[in-house]
């Protein structure tokens, strides 16, 4: 099982290991005593190897704060986009370039005007080639959420790769007594502090013909990375993993841990798990949740981790956890 030879990641300008840490908080100001937080995206069209070998013509969302882009100087386009990373709360500005080809648009899951909705025939709509937007709302609710084009048709644009995770931490201001220490859990200041492992994955897949069916599955766009690559973790630190789906021209998609369970937070829009020790769960397009698991106690080595569909993972879901010392 895998595949032959290695993706060329310098080509692609991003590594999905990378991807796993890289949480763009943007850039912060302070306007009128309130938190603004602004991010610069823009759409671009540029090939990628999802699979050694295998060239797909993506479009791309990058931002000018991405880890990627720092490193080369200019922004860079990835699939997924930049993982977005807030407070509830704060003010949210994301200035909209599109660099692209063909128009598109960026919908964000979550609370906000219709003007900011992002869709054909609503406020702004679409945004056309060399034109720029500005969408602006406030982050609520907390949890666990994702973005992408709502241009139309709107299978291609999704398909072809603009999208990304979008995570608002609870402000722990606003709450009291064991709400208000769960909510400190998972705020990024508390999860620095504390050295929980944080990693955010995009379950995804490429129909490489367009003839609506998918060719190649993967955990952050390159097939069998995490497999070639596994993702190296401690055994004394809580795991806590953003699990987002948008896998087109499939109904759900999956991830199942090897010899472990998890704690499940669907949406991460709650405190407490909605669902706890389980090993397996489902995701339709756009549902997304946080798993938290621990691997203490248990002996070093390698733990797979994969969908459970049996196609998904002979076309690249497939995945390791390597758990160190």
């Amino acid at each position: 099982m895998g595949a032959v030879g290695q993706v060329n990641h310098e080509f692609n300008g991003f590594h999905p290991t990378e991807i796993l840490y890289d949480f763009d908080y943007g850039e912060v100001k302070v306007e009128n005593g309130r938190t603004v937080r602004e991010w610069t995206i823009l759409a671009l069209d540029r090939e990628i190897e999802i699979a050694p070998g295998i060239l797909f013509p993506g479009w791309l969302y990058g931002s000018a704060t991405s880890a990627a882009s720092r490193r080369a100087g200019y922004t860079v386009g990835q699939v997924p986009g930049p993982t977005l990373r807030c407070v509830e709360g704060e003010l949210l500005r994301i200035h909209f370039i599109n660099a692209s080809t063909h128009p598109h648009t960026i919908h964000f899951h979550g609370i906000h005007s219709a003007r900011m909705d992002g869709v054909p025939g609503v406020g702004r709509g679409m945004i056309s080639n060399g034109e720029r937007f500005t969408y602006e709302f406030e982050a609520r609710p907390f949890g666990c959420h994702l973005y992408h084009c709502h241009a139309i048709p709107l299978k291609r644009h999704i398909h072809k790769g603009l999208y990304g995770a979008f995570i608002i931490d609870p402000d722990p201001e606003k709450y009291s007594g064991e709400e208000r220490e769960a909510a400190r859990r998972r705020n990024h200041q508390y999860v620095t502090a504390e050295g929980i492992n944080e990693m955010v994955i995009v379950m995804n897949a490429f129909d490489t013909n367009f003839d609506g069916e998918n060719e190649v599955y993967a955990a952050n766009s390159i097939a069998f990375a995490y497999m070639n690559d596994p993702i190296q973790i401690r055994r004394d630190q809580l795991q806590r993993l953003y699990l987002v789906n948008i896998t087109e021209f499939d109904p759900i998609n999956s991830i199942h841990i090897h010899a472990n369970f998890f704690d499940y937070y669907d949406h991460g829009t709650t405190l407490e798990p909605t669902l706890k020790t389980v090993d397996t769960i489902m995701q339709c397009q756009a549902q997304r949740g946080i798993l938290e698991f621990s691997f203490a106690d248990f002996e070093p080595g390698l733990y797979m981790f994969h969908a459970h569909q049996t196609e998904f993972v002979e076309l690249g879901w497939m995945s390791f956890f390597e758990v160190v010392e």
